[in-house]
Formats: structure tokens, C-alpha cells, sequence
């Protein structure tokens, strides 16, 4: 088997499946279209063409405003092709968000995945785009007068792909990944879901973000397995999905949320799928009631991650077996190495998880400042989460460090609160955060159920009322028709206030 180390490009990583099985089914596009690896190689050939021809170069920046399609996984692998950097970022973002970012990166060319995306065709159409048919669809072109190109490393050291953080304020963050990152990423997933080439990954993680980049387009491109494109999440889509014979299913907590929910109102309590064979969750915290209930939905442990962008996406990961009341984000992945540091937190065995290995992102593209802030002078990244360490070597996550709530000069976990309200059987999701009042900081609470009058304010209150000490207990229980979120499913608790300032009065 071609192991990591013989790869120093991501488009490398397709290569012995090209050779070996050339028509097995690499990717299966938004309208059902399926591409076998040999077409896929003629695809990302094209693609680097393309390009080629509208001025890219080694170094240059390639913007790919998508929604997920065939075109974004050709296109990050024709950039590759060319020593060019892949800079995807969700269509669905704003015209400000999009041209903040592009200031920033300078792309050479902007590529718009128009054919599957309205939202790009708006941002195509305003930038006055070109439409270019090709084999990987029709999609717009523009080409822009970029910033210098960056230096070309022979290693797996040069960049590949940058990631723009989301829900950031000010200046964009464009986390820089490495070739070698994203390759050590896929190893990792590969080898925590125990991949095969005989596998059907259902992909709605958005390819714009870390976890789908990682786990799902680089971990297939490694593994030979395929990957069945969903342009956005869709409880209905997943399900009809996983009666077609999905057998990976890498989400979010809030996609297995709305799948159980969409399940039970069609009348349905288990999945009943003979295929599937891996679920996971990542991105946000899991209560033990809730992993219980999707357990026994799926049939299947549910098995738990840790990552961030900086991180490639993994840190660390479960491999635990259906019933474990582990509900832990595992230990590290092999190569990884973690740590807590105990001077924040401020409660005992507490402390914020710092990690080092080839999972770290080379840093900020043209920001040694933050990059600086982020990694310390021994390669260990702040992640800004905080957790605690248990006897078997499991990290567990707590909150993070700027969403710590102090109530009374005690410390409120966001993550134990939501996990009281999501035991309640009536609520799909919830986030908790704090606000400042007068000399102290309040929990609020915003909860969607599952249907009009499901429960109450005042019934969630006394649910909650027997499991949380008083000082845990919202101040304000919210139900709400929807949470924002990102693209992800991963819901945006900094637009919480701004989002419901109507309903919270004043203090909002």
C-alpha cells in the first residue's frame, strides 16, 4: 500500500486508484452523475488546463466559490496539479464576507460553482463572470489581478488549500494547510473509520469546510472509497441516502438531530439500514441521553471527534462499541500529541487543550502576528477549547475558554447545560450562552422543538429544574423555529443575541 510518505501533493493521493481500478466509483455529483477514478484524473487534467490558460500560476491563489459539487473537488485537485493554493469558501456567504476574503487572498482566479449553487451564480453574475463549460459542469469564471505569487516548496510542506475561519469579525483568519496536513488528515480518517475502497461515504459536510476537506474528500481520495456529494444537508436527502446503501455517515450532532426527527415524523423510530456501518459526530459537544437516543436510531455506536481548522480537523477521535457511556472525544490520534495548560480554566484538572503534530496548519496566511498567538515557540496550537484529561487517557471537552459563563463567581459549562435540555424529548437542538447584566452574567437558553407546542418555556424550565444546581439553571429558556447556523449544521452562538434581539428586549 502507497503510504503517506510517498506523497508530497494531495492529486497524488488519486494516483494508484487511477492505475488499479480505474472505472470503481470515485465521486457520485449533486444530480446523481457518477465518476470513476480514471474520469476523475481526465476531470482534475481539465481542470489544471483551465486554469493554466486564465494565468495560473505556482503560488497563486485559486478562490472557488461553491456549494458541494463535483467542480470544488476538481478544482482543489487541479490547483494541486499547478502548486497552486485552493481557497473554497461557502457560496452562501455574503458579498461582503466573499470580498473581504478576496482582498485578502488576492486570488488569481475566481472559479463559481453556478451550475448547482444560486447564491454563486448571484456572486458570478455581480463580479461579471464568465460562463465555461466543462466536464466538471457549467460554471463561471473570473479572473482578477492577484498579489504575488507564493514561494513553491519541493516538499509536502507547501500549502494546498487555505480555509478561511468562520464566524471571525474584523480582518479574515485564512488558515494556511499544508499538503502534508490534509495527507496526514486522510490517513487518520482513513484509519479511524477503518475505510475501505468497498465504502459509500455520504458527504453533506460542506467541502468548504475542515471536516468535510478532511474527512470526507481527502480520506476517499487516499482510501479509494466513494464519496456521494450532497449540494447541502437535508434530513430527507440523507435518509432516502442511507436506504440507497451509505455506509459512512460523518455529521454534526445537529444533522443526526433533524435525521431522528424527520425519521420519527414519517413514522420511523430506528433507521433499519443492512449497510450502514460507521456513524460519527464532531464539531460540537454530545450528551450521554442524546448519544444514547441516536444509538439506538442507527443501531450503531456513535462514535466522537475533536478538531478545529487549525488542526486539519483532528485531534482526537472515539473507537468506542454501541452502549459505552463514553462520552469523551477519545484519545489522540496517532501522531498527535495534547496537553492542558492548568493557568486557564481556573477549576481543578481544567485547563486549555494545546496539541502539536502534523496536524498544525503552517499558520495565518499573511498574519505572523495571530500565527504567533496561535502556536507557541515549541509547535504546540492554543486551541481556545477547554477540557480535562480522564484516567484512560480520554480528553473531554468542557466549553470553550471565551464561552465560559461565570455566574455568581461560579464557572457554567455551555456544553452541561445543553446537554439537560436536549435530554428532553420534545427538543431537537439547543445552545446556551452567557450575557453580562448589572455586576454578573446570565445563562440564556434558545431551544428548537419538534413541533409547534411541543413544550413550554416553563416545562423545559422544571425538566431542567431536577438536573442542574440552581446556579446552572437558564435564566431565560427561548424556543425558537431555528438556530443559526454555518454550512455545516454547526450552530453560530455568537449571532445568538444579535439574531433574537427582538424577542430578548433590551439587554440584547
Amino acid at each position: 500500500m502507497t503510504e503517506m510518505t510517498d506523497f508530497t501533493r494531495i492529486h497524488q493521493m488519486i494516483e494508484p486508484h487511477v492505475a488499479d481500478r480505474p472505472e470503481a466509483i470515485a465521486l457520485v455529483d449533486t444530480d446523481g452523475t457518477a465518476v470513476n477514478w480514471r474520469g476523475y484524473a481526465t476531470l482534475i487534467d481539465e481542470g489544471a488546463d483551465l486554469f493554466a490558460r486564465n494565468g495560473v500560476e505556482p503560488g497563486d491563489r485559486v478562490l472557488v466559490v461553491a456549494e458541494n459539487c463535483l467542480a470544488v473537488a476538481v478544482a482543489v485537485m487541479a490547483a494541486s496539479r499547478l502548486n497552486a493554493w485552493a481557497v473554497p469558501v461557502n457560496a452562501r456567504m455574503s458579498a461582503d464576507e466573499i470580498a473581504r476574503i478576496a482582498a485578502h487572498a488576492e486570488p488569481r482566479l475566481t472559479l463559481y460553482t453556478s451550475h448547482v449553487s444560486k447564491e454563486a451564480a448571484t456572486h458570478a453574475e455581480a463580479a461579471g463572470a464568465s460562463l465555461v463549460e466543462t466536464g466538471f459542469g457549467a460554471v463561471h469564471l473570473a479572473a482578477t489581478e492577484s498579489g504575488a505569487g507564493e514561494p513553491v516548496e519541493e516538499g509536502n510542506g507547501q500549502v494546498a488549500v487555505i480555509l478561511y475561519t468562520t464566524g471571525t469579525t474584523g480582518d479574515p483568519k485564512g488558515v494556511m494547510l499544508t499538503h502534508g496536513n490534509l495527507i496526514f488528515a486522510a490517513h487518520a480518517s482513513r484509519d479511524l473509520r477503518d475505510l475501505t475502497a468497498a465504502d459509500h461515504v455520504y458527504g453533506a459536510l460542506p467541502l468548504t469546510h475542515v471536516f468535510g476537506m478532511a474527512s470526507m474528500l481527502m480520506a476517499s481520495a487516499l482510501t479509494g472509497c466513494t464519496v456521494e456529494l450532497a449540494r447541502r444537508f437535508s434530513a430527507e436527502a440523507l435518509y432516502q441516502a442511507l436506504g440507497r446503501g451509505a455506509t459512512v455517515v460523518p455529521a454534526v450532532p445537529q444533522m443526526h438531530a433533524l435525521l431522528m426527527s424527520y425519521a420519527a415524523e414519517n413514522g420511523h423510530a430506528r433507521l433499519g439500514s443492512d449497510r450502514l456501518r460507521y456513524v460519527s459526530s464532531g464539531a460540537a459537544p454530545l450528551d450521554p441521553a442524546w448519544k444514547r437516543k441516536a444509538e439506538a436510531f442507527y443501531g450503531l455506536p456513535l462514535q466522537n471527534g475533536y478538531g478545529m481548522t487549525e488542526t486539519t480537523a483532528g485531534v482526537s477521535g472515539t473507537r468506542n462499541a454501541i452502549g459505552d457511556p463514553d462520552i469523551s472525544v477519545g484519545p489522540p490520534l496517532p501522531g498527535v500529541e495534547i496537553l492542558l495548560d492548568k493557568s486557564v480554566g481556573n477549576e481543578p484538572g481544567v485547563g486549555e487543550v494545546q496539541t502539536r503534530g502534523p496536524h498544525i496548519m503552517k499558520g495565518y496566511f499573511r498574519n505572523p502576528e495571530a500565527t504567533a498567538q496561535a502556536i507557541t515557540s515549541d509547535g504546540f496550537m492554543r486551541t481556545g477549547d477547554l477540557g480535562r484529561i480522564d484516567a484512560e487517557g480520554r480528553l473531554h471537552i468542557v466549553g470553550r475558554s471565551k464561552e465560559l459563563i461565570i455566574r455568581g463567581g461560579f464557572n457554567v459549562y455551555p456544553p452541561e447545560v445543553e446537554a439537560a435540555l436536549n435530554d428532553h424529548p420534545a427538543v431537537v437542538q439547543c445552545a446556551v450562552i452567557g450575557r453580562t447584566v448589572q455586576g454578573d452574567e446570565e445563562v440564556l437558553a434558545f431551544c428548537q422543538i419538534t413541533s409547534p407546542g411541543a413544550a413550554t418555556t416553563e416545562e423545559l424550565a422544571d425538566y431542567v429544574a431536577s438536573r442542574l444546581t440552581g446556579y446552572k439553571r437558564p435564566s431565560r429558556i427561548l424556543i425558537v423555529d431555528a438556530l443559526p447556523a454555518a454550512a455545516t449544521g454547526k450552530i453560530l452562538k455568537h449571532r445568538l443575541l444579535t439574531h433574537f434581539a427582538g424577542r430578548l428586549g433590551q439587554h440584547a
